[in-house]
């Protein structure tokens, strides 16, 4: 049940429980707009939170599991946000710190297939914040089951309820905001490739938001070419898409296993360390009763009564500790079961060829070189022309 109401826009930190049971539908934008009003989203790679992962025996996280998780989440979030047909593209980008209308991230605070954590933030180019929200849900025990796991994801109703919480913000916004956000958007990307050229076309509010200062006027050849090197990032960034697209797919099969055999795990390490607890606390009361019983005892038989009590409470005690060295085997299994995962879906060199240039190396290496390489375009192609022309002054958002 979702007990939390959706995070409006600029609002604070929230937390809100998702039932993995009911996958709540996506909703859909309440007015149609014109394409060029429709926002674009980028949505980083999610940080997999190992620096903040507890030194705990009890619950061991897989390096390598989780950051594939961090690439495999945002394309299950992308996905659900583009069903609702409210918004322009919806990417995955490695470079979190790269230009979008909307630029969402994300951070995995707990992740073992039996329950999942996230905590999201939204934020658009003007640097309004959107959403600041913890989603948690547990997995029902009918998750992994074949039926359920053709059908959509064990976390569906998180990535669902994160994309129409995103989508309600949205909805806030008036025309004259959506066009400011795509203003802005460019305008900051005109500033990465030429600060210079660009300079004192957006200036800060005290809130940190921007404010636009003047325009450069529409056939500004400065400008043009910034358009065009854009749409290149864009096109690059599709074919990105496709790398996130084809790593999801040959992740999920061995993903949903280790899920799955995950999930059984844990449910069967609450179980053993439940009953291992039952049992030395019961143990240790009867320990403790025999003990008292013997001291207190005035007869041969109320002392062996108690001599009896003693060793039935040694013995529970001893068991609960066995039981805790049977839910260690567990935890052990569980490494193993992600340490084979680990194997499978680590991702492959991609290698991608523009202008007899090879870009080598991970996601986030080859779209380093890639924007050093449309700087380097920008640099030729803008050769020895003015600066861009201005055209008055902008009304400030």
């Amino acid at each position: 049940m979702l007990f939390a109401s959706a995070c409006l826009l600029g609002t604070g930190c929230v937390n809100q429980t998702v039932k993995s049971t009911s996958v709540p539908p996506i909703a859909t934008a309440q007015e149609v707009v014109t394409d060029e009003l429709l926002l674009d989203v980028g949505i980083a790679v999610f940080d997999p939170g190992l620096d903040e992962v507890p030194d705990d025996d009890e619950q061991p996280v897989y390096t390598e599991v989780r950051k594939a998780e961090a690439r495999f989440m945002p394309n299950q979030l992308a996905q659900a946000m583009q069903q609702s047909g409210a918004w322009g593209a919806v990417r995955v980008v490695p470079d979190p710190e790269r230009v979008s209308d909307l630029s969402v991230h994300g951070k995995i605070v707990h992740s073992d297939g039996e329950r999942l954590e996230l905590r999201i933030t939204a934020v658009d180019s003007r640097g309004y914040e959107w959403l600041d929200k913890g989603y948690e849900s547990h997995a029902s025990k009918y998750a992994y089951k074949t039926t359920t796991r053709n059908s959509h994801d064990p976390f569906q109703a998180v990535y669902n309820t994160i994309a129409n919480d995103i989508l309600q913000a949205q909805q806030k916004l008036r025309e004259q905001d959506r066009m400011n956000v795509r203003l802005v958007s460019e305008l900051l990307f005109a500033q990465e490739f030429s600060p210079e050229a660009f300079d004192g076309y957006l200036a800060k509010n005290p809130s940190d938001v921007y404010l636009v200062m003047r325009l450069p006027a529409d056939n500004d050849p400065m400008l043009e070419r910034v358009r065009t090197i854009r749409e290149r990032d864009h096109m690059y960034i599709d074919t990105m898409q496709a790398y996130y697209d084809n790593f999801g797919e040959e992740m999920l099969d061995p993903y949903d296993e280790w899920r799955r055999l995950s999930y059984e795990e844990v449910v069967a390490m609450q179980e053993l360390r439940a009953e291992s607890q039952r049992r030395m606390i019961v143990g240790a009361i009867a320990v403790a009763a025999g003990i008292a019983g013997a001291i207190n005892s005035d007869s041969y038989g109320e002392a062996a009564a108690s001599d009896v009590a003693i060793l039935g409470g040694g013995y529970l005690f001893k068991s609960g500790l066995e039981k805790r060295n049977e839910a260690q085997i567990h935890v052990q299994a569980l490494e193993e079961v992600g340490l084979s995962l680990e194997s499978e879906i680590t991702p492959q060199v991609i290698e991608l060829e523009d202008q007899s240039v090879t870009l080598k190396g991970s996601v986030d290496d080859q779209y380093a070189q890639w924007r050093s390489l449309l700087a380097e375009i920008y640099a030729t192609e803008i050769g020895s022309l003015e600066q861009p022309e201005t055209i008055g002054a902008a009304d400030t958002l």
